[in-house]
């Protein structure tokens, strides 16, 4: 799956930069706990959290994350958007909650 299928079949609100869409996603992991993904988020996976603060950023560069989606509607403040386009991380949201969000992602990984 890559970011582009993400758009594509999701389409989520992008929130930072235009990413590459061919940028592979090798897996998804779900928490709002950064010390959780920091501990168990494997490199190149894709982020599902409602978190919306500055750290996320910090967090997803930290362990390789080429992208982040926030659910639930929420939106990233200010200087998040900004630190994401700085590190490269593209950052999007969706008015889906997280188990839909999962499951659908999960689905698209291996169904």
């Amino acid at each position: 799956m890559t970011i582009g299928d993400i758009i594509n079949q999701l389409s989520p609100d992008s929130f930072s930069i235009e990413p590459d869409r061919d940028i592979e996603i090798k897996d998804v992991y779900v928490s709002d706990l950064l010390s959780d993904v920091m501990a168990n988020a494997g490199e190149g996976s894709l982020w599902i959290t409602l978190q919306t603060h500055i750290n996320i950023v910090a967090v997803a560069s930290m362990k390789n994350m080429p992208a982040v989606i926030l659910v639930n509607g929420r939106k990233p403040e200010g200087e998040t958007v900004q630190k994401a386009a700085s590190e490269g991380i593209a950052l999007f949201g969706t008015d889906m909650h997280a188990f839909e969000l999962a499951g659908r992602l999960y689905n698209m990984l291996h169904g």
